[in-house]
Order: C-alpha cells, then sequence, then structure tokens
C-alpha cells in the first residue's frame, strides 16, 4: 500500500514539474494583414457600413413617395338591431303619429380597391435628391473611417517595429557589454588593465539590463496597442514582420499635398455634400407653398342581404376616377420660420467647411514639415552612426592594445547607442508622419513601401 501511494507521489510531481507546457507560436503579421484584419474587426468602421446601407434605404423610401400606392380595404357589418327611420301615418293623417320603419340589412359586405398617384409635389421631387446626397454623405463618412482605421494600425504597427528595433538595440549593447567584461577580467588577471577599469566595465554591462527589460516591457505594451487598435483578443500571441524602411514621398506630392487634401479628404467632401442636403431642406420647405397635385381612382363591390347566403350575384360594383389638389393659404407663419432655419443651417455648414478646410490646411503643412525635418534627421544620422561605429571599434582596439581606457570604451557605446536611436527615431517619425499625411490625403496606404521583411 506504501508503495502504491509513493509511485502515485512520484507520478503526479513528474506530471506537474517535469512536463513543460508548449508555448504558443505567435502568429506573425505583416503590416498589410494588421490593415485588413483592423478594417474587418474595426467597430466604428461596421457602423459606419451599417449608416450606408441606412442611406440607402432612405433613397429607396425617397423614391416611393414618387410611386404610386394601392390600398385594399374591406369591411362586413352584422347588424344586431337595424335603424329606423319614421314616416308620417298615412292610414291615419289627421292623428300626427309617426310610423318607425327599419331600412338596411342584417348583413352587408363592402370591398374596396383604391389607387393614388402624386402628379406634382415639390417636397417629394426635392426628397429624392435630397436622399440621394446624403447617402454620398455616409459613403464618405465610411470612407473616412476606412482611412483612419488604416492610419491608426500603421502607427501602431510602427510603434511595434521601433519597440522591437530599441529592444535589438539594447540587447546588442548588453551582449557588447558582456564580451567586453569578459576580455576585461582576462586582462585584468593578467595585470594588464587596474582594478578601476574592471569595476567600470562591470558596473558599465550592469546597468543595461534594466534597460533591456524595459525595452523587452515597451514591445510587449507595443503589442497590446496594436492588437486593441486590430481589434483581436490578447488571447492571441502575435508578432510583427518588417523593418523601419525610410522610402522617401515625392517632392511634387509634398508640394500639392494641401491642395490635394481639399479635394480628397473624405471628411470635407461630406461636409460639402452636407451643405447640399441643407439646400435641399431649404428647397423642400419652400415648397410647401406650392399645390400637390394627386390623381385618384377607386374600385368597390358592395353587397347586402337580410340572410348570409352571398353569391357573386349578390355584389354591385362601382369606380371612379378623380384629381386632387391641396394649396395652404395661411400656416401662422410656420413655413416662413421653417424656411430662416433651413438656411441657417447652410450657413452653419458653410462656417464649418470653411473653418475644416483651413485646419486641414494647417495639419497637412504641419505633416509636410515634419517629414522634410525627418528626412533631414535621417540623413544626417547615417553618416552619425557610421562615425560612432568607427569610434567604438576604434576604442575598443585601443582598449585590448593598452593605448586606451575602459571610460573612452564605455563613451564610444553610448555614443553609438545615442547615435542608432536617434536613426530609427528619425525614421519612425517620417513613417508616422506618413501616415498622418495618407490620413489626411483620404488615401489608402502603399505598405509595401514602408516596411521591408
Amino acid at each position: 500500500m506504501q508503495k502504491t501511494i509513493i509511485i502515485l507521489l512520484l507520478s503526479s510531481l513528474f506530471i506537474s514539474t517535469g512536463v513543460a507546457q508548449p508555448q504558443p507560436v505567435p502568429r506573425l503579421i505583416t503590416l498589410d494583414e494588421a490593415i485588413a484584419i483592423g478594417l474587418e474587426n474595426n467597430r466604428d468602421l461596421k457602423s459606419a457600413r451599417l449608416e450606408v446601407d441606412r442611406a440607402e434605404a432612405r433613397v429607396r423610401e425617397a423614391w416611393g413617395y414618387a410611386l404610386p400606392s394601392l390600398d385594399f380595404s374591406g369591411r362586413y357589418t352584422r347588424a344586431l338591431e337595424r335603424p329606423v327611420f319614421f314616416l308620417p301615418d298615412f292610414a291615419n293623417p289627421s292623428s300626427g303619429r309617426t310610423v318607425p320603419v327599419q331600412i338596411g340589412t342584417e348583413h352587408a359586405f363592402d370591398m374596396t380597391l383604391s389607387a393614388r398617384q402624386t402628379l406634382f409635389n415639390s417636397t417629394v421631387i426635392v426628397g429624392v435628391g435630397a436622399a440621394r446626397v446624403y447617402s454620398d454623405v455616409a459613403k464618405q463618412l465610411y470612407r473616412q473611417r476606412e482611412v483612419e482605421t488604416a492610419a491608426n494600425v500603421r502607427r501602431a504597427f510602427y510603434s511595434v517595429l521601433l519597440a522591437g528595433e530599441v529592444r535589438t538595440l539594447m540587447r546588442q549593447n548588453l551582449q557588447n557589454a558582456e564580451e567586453n567584461l569578459k576580455n576585461v577580467r582576462t586582462m585584468a588577471a593578467q595585470g594588464l588593465i587596474s582594478e578601476y577599469d574592471q569595476l567600470r566595465a562591470e558596473v558599465g554591462a550592469e546597468n543595461l539590463r534594466p534597460e533591456v527589460i524595459r525595452a523587452e516591457n515597451n514591445y510587449a505594451l507595443a503589442i497590446d496597442a496594436l492588437r486593441a487598435t486590430m481589434g483581436i483578443g490578447v488571447s492571441e500571441p502575435i508578432d510583427v514582420a518588417g523593418s523601419l524602411v525610410h522610402q522617401p514621398l515625392s517632392e511634387e506630392l509634398l508640394a500639392a499635398a494641401e491642395d490635394i487634401a481639399v479635394r480628397d479628404n473624405p471628411g470635407l467632401a461630406a461636409l460639402q455634400l452636407q451643405i447640399e442636403v441643407n439646400e435641399a431642406f431649404v428647397s423642400a420647405e419652400r415648397s410647401n407653398y406650392l399645390p400637390i397635385l394627386s390623381a385618384f381612382g377607386t374600385l368597390q363591390y358592395q353587397a347586402a342581404k337580410n340572410s348570409f347566403a352571398f353569391s357573386t350575384n349578390d355584389f354591385f360594383r362601382s369606380t371612379q376616377v378623380g384629381l386632387s389638389l391641396s394649396f395652404n393659404i395661411f400656416q401662422g407663419l410656420q413655413t416662413n420660420a421653417k424656411v430662416d432655419q433651413a438656411v441657417i443651417e447652410v450657413r452653419k455648414s458653410e462656417e464649418q467647411l470653411a473653418r475644416t478646410e483651413t485646419t486641414l490646411r494647417t495639419a497637412v503643412h504641419s505633416l509636410v514639415l515634419q517629414i522634410r525635418q525627418a528626412k533631414q534627421r535621417i540623413e544626417a544620422q547615417k553618416k552619425t552612426v557610421e562615425q560612432a561605429e568607427r569610434g567604438y571599434r576604434i576604442a575598443t582596439t585601443r582598449f585590448t592594445s593598452g593605448a586606451g581606457t575602459q571610460l573612452e570604451v564605455n563613451d564610444a557605446q553610448l555614443a553609438l547607442t545615442q547615435a542608432n536611436v536617434n536613426r530609427i527615431q528619425a525614421v519612425y517619425d517620417y513613417l508616422v508622419a506618413s501616415a498622418g499625411l495618407d490620413e489626411a490625403l483620404g488615401r489608402m496606404p502603399n505598405t509595401n513601401s514602408s516596411t521591408a521583411p
């Protein structure tokens, strides 16, 4: 019995500690895939798509007011007590009395088919045009949301790439510091360097370890932010494919960016269409001054009997057609007030359009300046990195040959790290500004030119 218990305890211990749970392999995602997933999962984009569908349904509804309407009605009446009317008593006229006479039947049927067609109604005509413009507004707002989503995913993706570059750089710095520390300890054991140089090498390596941990944590946070932007759960492990690559935009595009934004920005286009919608509302309110002309026709079958035994011969048909004209003469100045309100809405839309255009031009101008500045930084930092790498090689060579100090190596390592950080930061700033410019211009990105696997 004790042997069995010991075997079970050992088996449970082996199962709980000896078998490692396999780690799931992260899903590798490119920028194209990240944007596609973000567009598919974005809730605001789905809501904008539903708004487009509703706008198209409103167009169909507006057309319905211009089409003929056809109605059918039927009625059955059972007279529990038939009504009466009174006649003089012809048998005894001098009595002054009246005689009640029942009228109607106990059972009655009637069926009516009526048709109506609007011949002239300015409100209907204006409504069809306004519904079409409203549909165009919804489509522009959907396009704006689509462009915004793509830009947000790009920015989050570039943040992951930046965090990955910094993490790789910190790891490499730690590796270099550890290799340098090995050489220092070997040289110290041989009495070639002082204890002070060895202490500086040890402190330099240990100071890099928290930086590596911080870089790892920043990368994990950037991945979480990318997941949130893409609309996927935190339980799905992902990683990104690509690196920060500078692909300069054409100077022609940058020079014409403001005009392109004013022409193609979907938010601005939606505001321009909104002015048209408000102008249509003005016309719709003014149409209340105009008459409404309609044509109508009815087809009716009726039958009445004191018994419920109806046949087709008991039904009698009647038909009629006609025209209906209505014209409002006075409505307490309500129409005037509604027209004035609609005109004010047009003016408000025009002011909002002018304000938005000014803001958009300012934003595009700022983005172009950021792109040009980042380009200059990239070009400058490329040479700086080359010089820092050469300085680090010289410092390490001098130190191993006994002509230099550990302080020179640390300074060279710090200069190289700073140069590399400045370089990747400049590329990151360029790509983020490019994403913002594409968003302002209403363009979906050419993602293949933004990263390289």
